[in-house]
């Protein structure tokens, strides 16, 4: 089974690998991370890799792509009709004004913004000038953002989302019995690995269940055979188990809260 073609090493030419494990069986020299690489030097998993004199690799398994404002309007959501926006991520501020921009939205500056966390808030500085806008946000989780709308229950809020929102959200705007519109702007691909054949890693990493899917859908007949796989949460773990794959990492435990450690204390045994 062909799978990748990427060169074991941060830079450099491209080298074919096999997928099947390395002759050492019980050692781990080569790791797969369905991520995009790092953007900065300092990273968990260039440390390990330096440690543990491993070949560590990044490919994004999944990319996210933007939907066109044809098949938005289908939804039937009109985004003048709001008085607030809710934002999850980065990716939802950015689709949020591509979609008012190709829609010919003016956004206007009343416009209230409620942010998942800090940096999400901050992220607004791209498209708004943030002092003069009403912008409020937690501290990550999505319970301590209901607490702030709550003082806000007159407002109609719009939901920019991928398609693949967690149910938590939308459950827990049911619950709080909050006016809001779902409006799925952005949604989350397989990426196309047919370019990667031939390519052998002695550990697969994979941090959500869409990851999986990629798998398969690229190879269809991959055979784990002693190839680790390693898996973060639990939604990962379970599709990982439901497609017929042996579980050798698993994340975040206590002993292991993040991946990388929890590759570090496999290789220790």
């Amino acid at each position: 089974m062909g799978m990748a073609g990427l060169n074991p090493g941060m830079d450099g030419p491209p080298l074919q690998l096999n997928i099947e494990p390395n002759p050492m069986a019980n050692k781990i020299n080569t790791i797969l991370i369905s991520q995009p690489k790092p953007t900065t030097v300092k990273s968990p998993y260039f440390d390990l890799a330096e440690r543990q004199k491993l070949t560590i690799d990044f490919r994004p398994f999944i990319h996210v792509e933007g939907m066109e404002a044809q098949e938005f309007r289908q939804q039937r959501v009109d985004l003048a009709e709001h008085t607030a926006v809710i934002l999850t991520s980065r990716l939802a501020v950015d689709h949020y004004f591509r979609m008012a921009k190709e829609l010919r939205f003016e956004v206007p500056d009343a416009m209230k913004y409620f942010c998942i966390s800090e940096s999400t808030a901050y992220y607004l500085q791209k498209y708004v000038v943030y002092r003069k806008r009403k912008i409020f946000h937690g501290t990550i989780k999505f319970d301590e953002l209901v607490t702030l709308m709550k003082k806000h229950k007159g407002e109609k809020f719009l939901l920019p989302c991928s398609d693949l929102l967690k149910d938590s959200i939308p459950n827990a705007l049911d619950a709080g019995k909050f006016n809001y519109s779902k409006a799925v702007m952005y949604r989350t691909v397989c990426s196309d690995l047919s370019d990667l054949s031939d390519v052998k890693y002695d550990v697969l990493v994979f941090f959500s269940p869409s990851g999986i899917e990629s798998l398969f859908k690229n190879f269809p007949d991959f055979e784990q055979g002693k190839t680790r796989i390693a898996v973060f949460g639990p939604t990962t773990a379970k599709a990982a188990e439901a497609a017929g794959l042996r579980i050798d990492i698993n994340a975040p435990t206590a002993k292991a809260p993040s991946m990388s450690m929890a590759i570090e204390q496999h290789i220790a045994g």
